[in-house]
């Protein structure tokens, strides 16, 4: 639940980027980029996340003729490289590339954060949105999503999924709490880690991001049973969607956006906007849409702060509703 004190943090930031807003054209042509950016990333090489941020710094480079260095520091669900972000300089040029997992879960999964994702950060814009795919190893005996469940209301807490992400983990938690079944959460620093162990047989399934399964799925190391949202993937239009195989009420997507440090300055925020807003439309960025099945999204400061704030009242009813207590 969002408390009176979040409440005004989350107007705080809302007001400040509305502020943004009505800045003068001039003020924000800064001359920025003057020196290489820094793109801090939650998650691992070969991730969703770090597979947008490449192609995103690569669109920058070429607008701005500056380098985009993509550093990556995997683990602790994101907080490592949110707090990193966080008390970098606010200079514009340690920008952190992120998802609803350091932005909108983590404060209902952990007791205590190492950063405060509405105070600490200054929304920039929103990225792109997607689903994720549920999947077992091609050489698994269970072919659909009801033979699985099958087996799991069978063997109570014999079979274990993975995931690397809190939009993994949740949303492995919801296929239980809606399908009535007990299945072993083993958590891992990156999806693309979890996959490893999935195709080792370490563990039987998982729900990972598209830009992570598809390709093994395409490769014919994976089965995709079940799409995470409501409208099947257009990468995988023959695998029906969760609800569809039989969990009634299934619908668990995901998100990307942009944040810099909290004092930022406004003129820095809004080229920053800009540039990510052209990067979005490159060449790069469309490869990785049509490869990774997620949707390019774009927003104001504004927008992102507004829409931060329900997506993190919505998490915590999510994380609530399938019982996840706080670590």
């Amino acid at each position: 639940m969002t408390t009176p004190t979040r409440r005004h943090a989350l107007a705080a930031i809302a007001a400040a980027a509305f502020a943004l807003l009505g800045a003068p054209a001039a003020q924000a042509q800064v001359k920025y980029p003057e020196k290489p950016v820094t793109f801090i990333v939650p998650f691992a090489a070969g991730s969703a996340t770090d597979q947008l941020a490449r192609a995103l710094g690569q669109s920058i480079t070429e607008q701005t003729k500056q380098a985009v260095v993509v550093e990556n520091k995997a683990g602790a669900s994101g907080m490592m490289a949110a707090q990193s972000a966080a008390r970098a300089p606010a200079d514009g040029y340690t920008v952190l590339i992120t998802t609803n997992t350091t932005h909108a879960a983590n404060e209902h999964l952990y007791k205590k954060l190492s950063y405060d994702p509405v105070k600490d950060f200054a929304p920039v814009t929103g990225l792109a949105k997607g689903g994720q795919v549920l999947v077992v190893r091609a050489d698994s005996p269970y072919r659909s999503v009801a033979e699985l469940l099958a087996q799991a209301k069978k063997a109570p807490g014999k079979l274990s999924f993975g995931s690397g992400s809190s939009s993994s983990r949740v949303a492995g938690e919801m296929f239980k709490q809606l399908s009535g079944t007990e299945i072993l959460h083993v958590p891992y620093k990156s999806n693309p880690q979890a996959v490893t162990d999935l195709l080792g047989g370490q563990i039987d399934l998982m729900i990972t991001d598209t830009a992570t399964g598809v390709p093994q799925v395409k490769a014919g190391k994976l089965r995709a049973l079940g799409y995470s949202t409501t409208k099947r993937s257009r990468l995988l239009p023959e695998v029906p969607t969760i609800a569809e195989a039989g969990v009634k009420g299934y619908d668990m997507g995901y998100w990307f956006a942009a944040y810099v440090p909290a004092a930022t300055p406004q003129p820095v925020v809004a080229r920053l906007n800009e540039l990510l807003g052209q990067a979005v439309k490159s060449a790069a960025a469309k490869t990785f849409f049509e490869s990774s099945g997620a949707e390019a999204w774009t927003s104001t400061p504004q927008e992102l702060a507004k829409f931060q704030a329900e997506e993190t009242q919505k998490w915590g009813r999510v994380i609530k509703a399938a019982g996840i207590e706080a670590e």
